[in-house]
């Protein structure tokens, strides 16, 4: 749960005014993604890399071209072809788009946002827009924790937060931490191993992915 929400959601505590502040302070970025399935990519698999289909071998293809708010490209087909009924001639594609909750793109039905994605793929010159054969819609709330505003003073609401025994803030937006899944799923090990041995002392969980040990070494 965001830190924000588990904050206000301590209905019948009294919860001191500068915990409530610096919980409502933390920002994040919300998040959505369009999936389209097309018979076909117009961009080529020029590399040796074998490919089902010979479409191109990427996971993520980040967009640079400035006159589309797309952000991202993900080729589900590239996590697993039996994540589509016919991966031979089918590919599933997931549009990405960071934005605000209620702001205009988050708005838009999903009727409307499909056709506007289709469009803006088809602009780059990735798709054809006529070869969309399904689509389907996620958002999601508060996906990118981000630094700045009251972050600087998370400090002061971990150690509140830390007072409650039963209480584990784990995952990326359990602890407004930029985490990937990897140290996600480590701060619930860790939560874990807190709970089967009654520690009550959760720093070890807060120290996943700032100690030299969580971090990837370069080769």
């Amino acid at each position: 749960m965001p830190l924000k929400d588990l904050v206000n959601s301590f209905n019948g505590e009294s919860i001191p005014n500068d915990i409530i502040r610096i919980a409502n302070g933390l920002p994040c970025r919300d998040f959505l993604t369009v999936g389209l399935l097309v018979d076909e990519l117009k961009i080529q698999n020029n590399t040796d890399i074998k490919t089902l289909g010979n479409i191109v071998p990427d996971n993520w293809i980040y967009v640079q071209e400035e006159e589309v708010k797309l952000l991202r490209l993900q080729i589900f087909n590239n996590w697993s072809p039996f994540m589509l009924k016919n991966p031979e001639n089918n590919v599933w594609i997931g549009a990405e788009y960071t934005c605000m909750e209620n702001d205009e793109l988050w708005s838009m039905d999903d009727e409307e946002l499909i056709d506007f994605v289709a469009s803006e793929i088809s602009e780059i010159g990735w798709i054809d827009k006529s070869h969309v054969l399904d689509a389907h819609v996620e958002r999601i709330k508060k996906a990118y924790p981000s630094y700045f505003d009251t972050y600087k003073e998370i400090d002061t609401l971990i150690e509140y937060l830390d007072c409650f025994n039963n209480l584990y803030c784990i995952g990326r937006n359990g602890q407004h931490r930029y985490n990937n899944m990897d140290y996600s799923m480590a701060t619930s090990f860790e939560a874990a191993y807190n709970i089967i041995n009654d520690i009550s002392d959760n720093s070890n969980i807060w120290y996943v992915n700032t100690e030299k040990i969580y971090h990837e070494e370069k080769k």
